[in-house]
């Protein structure tokens, strides 16, 4: 009797998760992106749809807290900024939910929080939001401790708009001197 030749048989390997491959994205084309912006103008709604139950709960909370803290003077003064921040975060949940929808519709892979923050390592971007948002916190903090007069700093607004600018200019004249050296 010939000793049995040990082989992995072929279901094995295909079944094994080191050597499974992802399959390609499947497109899904029940998903749709208008439904998502429609339903995210309800907080939390389009996120929902789109299968993403915790980044519905963390919309539901932002509204609910910048909400609360409009109808309670907490602003103190600054009510305009808040009432911008109220606007412009309704608008973020639909378009968002749009865009989440027509990447479902293609078949692509979407994250629990994507957009909201990054699941995924990215160390050659800069982590814009998290700077922005301790700059936020760092600046109202300075605010209610009454070490930042931040009516009086606000004045001074148009000093961003003036860096912003000159930045976007070192980006554009740089940019043209290294295409100069290339070619």
């Amino acid at each position: 009797m010939e000793p049995m030749a040990q082989t992995a048989s072929p279901i094995a390997a295909e079944a094994s998760p080191y050597t499974a491959k992802t399959p390609p994205p499947m497109p899904n084309p029940e998903v749709s992106p208008g439904l998502a912006f429609l339903l995210g103008l309800i907080p939390g709604v389009g996120a929902i749809y789109n299968a993403q139950y915790g980044k519905g709960l963390v919309h539901v909370i932002i509204i609910g807290l910048i909400i609360s803290i409009l109808s309670n003077g907490s602003a103190s003064g600054l009510e305009w900024l808040l009432s911008l921040l109220l606007a412009g975060f309704w608008a973020y949940m639909a378009f968002e939910a749009y865009h989440t929808a027509k990447r479902r519709q293609q078949g692509q892979a979407v994250d629990e929080f994507s957009s909201l923050m990054p699941m995924r390592g990215g160390s050659h971007q800069f982590p814009v939001a998290p700077v922005v948002l301790i700059a936020l916190g760092v600046i109202f903090l300075l605010n209610n401790l009454d070490l930042l007069d931040l009516h009086r700093a606000l004045r001074y607004w148009p000093v961003l708009l003036i860096a912003l600018g000159a930045y976007m200019l070192y980006l554009r004249m740089g940019g043209a001197a290294v295409e100069g050296e290339k070619q």
